[in-house]
């Protein structure tokens, strides 16, 4: 699901002129698939998927080495869903960290307040860990245990949102080079 709205968001980027499968796939392994780069297969599949819930609109193609290469523009229903999608937070959990970062690298590429949205999930942490704190104090040993590791990763989720808000000047700086 969020390879589709960071297609959207990096069509964002540029809405009258659109952009081709191709270049989408070089953004998205540049920006969030270092170790694990996007299948073209998978960038074409979700295209198709997003025109057709009238997300992207396909506008034409252009000319490239090979066969012309179709151009894809976020429509206003995209953007306002990518909006949507952008502002929510997400529901803490473990190994949340790409999620959180792409979110910060889209809002940041957009121009976007990044600190709202880091604010905002700092709040859904918080509250998360103070549900579990509760549930800790009447759970058995073993349960709290668990309780336990879903605090810590919680936490280090906070001091990585606590890190990137004090850094996002030097992130902006350094993804709109």
């Amino acid at each position: 699901m969020s390879v589709s709205y960071a297609l959207l968001g990096l069509l964002e980027q540029d809405p009258a002129g659109g952009s081709h499968g191709y270049e989408l796939k070089r953004q998205y392994d540049e920006y969030f698939g270092r170790d694990k780069p996007l299948p073209f297969g998978q960038v074409y599949g979700t295209l198709s998927r997003l025109a057709r819930d009238g997300r992207v609109l396909a506008k034409g193609s252009a000319p490239g080495e090979g066969p012309d290469r179709r151009l894809y523009a976020i429509t206003e229903q995209g953007e306002r869903e990518f909006a949507a999608w952008l502002a929510a937070p997400v529901a803490p959990e473990a190994h949340l960290q790409s999620l959180l970062g792409m979110k910060m690298t889209l809002a940041l590429l957009l121009n976007r307040p990044a600190d709202a949205y880091l604010d905002s999930q700092r709040c859904v942490h918080i509250e998360r860990m103070r549900e579990l704190t509760n549930r800790r104090r009447s759970a058995s040993f073993v349960d709290q245990l668990l309780i336990d590791h879903a605090l810590f990763h919680l936490e280090a989720d906070l001091r990585w949102i606590d890190l990137t808000t004090g850094r996002l000047d030097r992130i902006a700086k350094e993804l709109k080079q």
